[in-house]
C-alpha cells in the first residue's frame, strides 16, 4: 500500500483527487454529476466537512477540504463509498448506451482489487496534498477553477456550472463553499 499523499492530520485542509478508474468518463453525464453536488451537500451538513474549493471534470474530482470533527479521511472514504454505489445503481437503472463497457471496467478493476467485491469505481488514492499556508491554497484554488477553461468547456472559469469558481464573482454556488479564514 502506498504510504505517500494520504491525510496525515485529521485536522489539517488538504488538495484531494478522487478520481474513477481506468479514467472512466463518468461526469460527462449531469445525472452522475448531480450525484456528487448531493453527496457534497449531506457531508457538509451532516458529517462536518467543509468545501474551500472544487471541480468535477469527466473522470475526476478536485476538491479542497478539511473536516470540523477531525475525522477528514472518514468522511472521504464515507463520500467515494456512497457515490459509488449511487453511480453503480444509476448506470444499472437509468438509460445509459455505455452500460456494458462500464459495467465491465467497474467489474475487471474489482476483480484486481481484494477491497471490492464486484465494482470498484473510484480510485483507492485520493492523491491527498495538505494545504498550509495561503499561497500554496491559493495556487491550488486557481488550479481547480481554471480545468474547465484548460479543458475547452468555457472560456471563463466562473461560467463552469460545476465548479466553486463563481463564488468568487459574487455569484451562488449548488454547495456552501467555506472561506480560508473559516
Amino acid at each position: 500500500m502506498s504510504t505517500g499523499y494520504q491525510v496525515y492530520n485529521q485536522n489539517g485542509m488538504y488538495f484531494i483527487t478522487p478520481t474513477i478508474v481506468d479514467w472512466v468518463d463518468i461526469f460527462s453525464r449531469k445525472i452522475y454529476r448531480d450525484i456528487i453536488i448531493d453527496s457534497l451537500k449531506y457531508c457538509i451538513a451532516e458529517k462536518g466537512l467543509k468545501v474551500y474549493g472544487y471541480v468535477i471534470m469527466t473522470n475526476h474530482l478536485h476538491l479542497i477540504v478539511t473536516s470540523s470533527t477531525g475525522k477528514l479521511s472518514d468522511t472521504i472514504r464515507d463520500f467515494k463509498k456512497f457515490t459509488a454505489n449511487e453511480i453503480l445503481k444509476t448506470i444499472q437503472n437509468e438509460p445509459e448506451s455505455r452500460r456494458e463497457w462500464i459495467l465491465h471496467r467497474f467489474q475487471w478493476n474489482a476483480k484486481h482489487h481484494k477491497r471490492n467485491e464486484t465494482h470498484q469505481i473510484w480510485t483507492h488514492d485520493n492523491h491527498a496534498i495538505e494545504i498550509s499556508t495561503l499561497p500554496f491554497f491559493s495556487q491550488k484554488l486557481e488550479y481547480i477553477h481554471s480545468n474547465p477553461v484548460r479543458a475547452g468547456w468555457v472560456e471563463r472559469e466562473e461560467d463552469y456550472l460545476y465548479s466553486s469558481a463563481k463564488v468568487l464573482y459574487g455569484k451562488k454556488d449548488m454547495i456552501p463553499i467555506s472561506n480560508w479564514n473559516d
